[in-house]
């Protein structure tokens, strides 16, 4: 059991976090998928914890019961064809999970202590050989202070709305550009402010600003960083 616990904690792993709409998601596959490493999007599981406190009738306030949906989820990551499907409990919930309204609620539910706790341990599970790509708000702060390599994403909150705009048009979704850019001013604004893990960069984290960035360049220059640090092959 030692042999085990020590063989994931020398695994290393790259944290990668930032507001929505930054990129984190994209750059966090495309560079697991380089290198072979395992994937972890951290916001998924705040998302899946939503989801399955509307299924079950549980209210987004409801603190103690919530942290028990977290610490029994019932849930997987399958990656397929370069995509990801998301099971909860048994059922492909991808789609659902990347609403603005789930993300709305994920972002009230990980602003509650006692949920953020009952993932913690789940969400470092995650680190195992050969690595691990870490995609979320608070994985260099918080879940993997020890982290080999930390970069926080951003951009302007006008290009994020942008994007998922531009996202949900190309989906056949309507979609209103001035609601979308409240909406994730007022997500940064919650998740800056909770009292617990808020959205900041660590302290010995690499800032990359993606406003006026492709995600190939965001994803080499983040290749480079890494194999400047021995950790992957020259891009």
């Amino acid at each position: 059991m030692t042999e085990s616990v020590n063989s994931h904690a020398q695994a290393p792993v790259l944290a990668i976090d930032g507001p929505g709409g930054a990129g984190k998601g994209t750059v966090s596959r495309l560079i697991a998928e380089r290198l072979g490493w395992h994937l972890l999007d951290s916001g998924a599981l705040y998302r899946l914890t939503a989801q399955a406190a509307v299924r079950h009738a549980v209210a987004l306030n409801d603190e103690s019961a919530l942290a028990q949906l977290a610490a029994t989820l019932d849930v997987a990551f399958l990656a397929e064809q370069g995509s990801a499907r998301v099971l909860l409990e048994g059922e492909d919930v991808s789609a659902a999970i990347r609403t603005e309204q789930a993300g709305e609620r994920a972002s009230q539910v990980a602003a509650l202590p006692a949920v953020r706790g009952a993932l913690l341990a789940r969400q470092r599970d995650f680190q195992k050989p050969p690595g691990l790509v870490a995609d979320g708000r608070d994985m260099g702060t918080v879940v993997f202070p020890g982290a080999a390599l930390k970069i926080f994403l951003t951009a302007s909150a006008e290009e994020r709305a942008r994007r998922r705009f531009l996202q949900l048009q190309r989906a056949g979704v309507d979609a209103s550009l001035p609601s979308l850019l409240k909406e994730i001013e007022t997500r940064d604004a919650r998740d800056m402010q909770r009292a617990v893990a808020p959205l900041k960069p660590a302290d010995d984290a690499v800032e990359l600003d993606t406003t006026e960035l492709a995600i190939p360049d965001v994803v080499d220059r983040i290749q480079k960083l890494l194999a400047d640090s021995g950790l992957a092959p020259s891009v």
